[in-house]
């Protein structure tokens, strides 16, 4: 089965680095017409000259703090500036923001809500005019399985991510209609530049690091940014028709709940 998005425009939060990256490729060698987002251009920019190698679709880089009110509109307004039109929305910008809970400001908590969540909710707000306008609309909203399955010292990471469950419920239910589709993908343990930071602040070549962190999962290894973005571009593909309202963990079977 070839997984295919021929002149479908998609919009890509944190699509800079790691999985964002990695499903703009995959959107881009599939046909898709691809807006990266992100906050800092240098990274960015890079990223656009990777993605527009993958494929003949357009490829726009466009630099903006999705943390923000302004920054979402910006975002949103360039992309269809120069796209025409968004058909698929991933709301992928985020970080892990963990620590013990009594240290957890209010500060840090909000700015958790504000990139995680309002990010998402803001963009889908813009988005969902269009596609149920045009009857056919994709939104992607990347959590990870500690959406699901929270442990002691995960906020507020565990709780953001949470909402963003709930976020993607509400929408399924008020797109399906029109045939908006809404969806979750649940990381696990992936590779990412968030470990690779985690190696070089704890000295460990990148490799070393992946296989200590791959021995205590179910199959022996961490994932790969493909594998996560084969699924991101099956649910934004024709393919995946008729899946919606789904939480689909991608963590190689780590998380206790399905």
């Amino acid at each position: 089965m070839k997984l295919e998005m021929p002149g479908r425009n998609a919009l890509i939060t944190g699509a800079s680095l790691g999985l964002g990256l990695a499903v703009a490729r995959h959107f881009v060698a599939a046909g898709a017409n691809v807006a990266l987002v992100a906050r800092r251009a240098e990274p960015l920019e890079q990223a656009r000259t990777q993605v527009a190698a993958a494929g003949a679709g357009k490829v726009v880089a466009i630099s903006a703090d999705v943390a923000t009110a302004s920054g979402v509109q910006q975002a949103f307004e360039q992309a269809e500036q120069a796209l025409g039109s968004v058909d698929v929305l991933v709301n992928n910008a985020g970080t892990s923001q963990t620590g013990k809970f009594e240290s957890i400001t209010d500060e840090v908590c909000q700015g958790d809500l504000d990139l995680k969540l309002f990010a998402a909710i803001r963009l889908a707000r813009l988005a969902l005019p269009g596609m149920r306008s045009r009857r056919w609309g994709r939104i992607i909203n990347v959590l990870n399985t500690a959406a699901k399955a929270p442990g002691a010292g995960m906020a507020p990471t565990a709780v953001s991510r949470a909402a963003g469950l709930a976020l993607t419920k509400v929408l399924a239910g008020e797109g399906a209609a029109d045939n908006v589709l809404v969806n979750a993908l649940l990381v696990g343990r992936i590779e990412s530049e968030q470990w690779v930071r985690r190696a070089e602040a704890a000295g460990k070549s990148l490799t070393a690091f992946y296989e200590e962190m791959g021995a205590g999962l179910p199959m022996g290894r961490v994932g790969t940014a493909d594998e996560f973005a084969a699924m991101a571009l099956m649910l934004a593909s024709e393919q995946g028709s008729y899946i919606n309202g789904t939480a689909i963990n991608v963590d190689g079977g780590l998380c206790p709940v399905t």
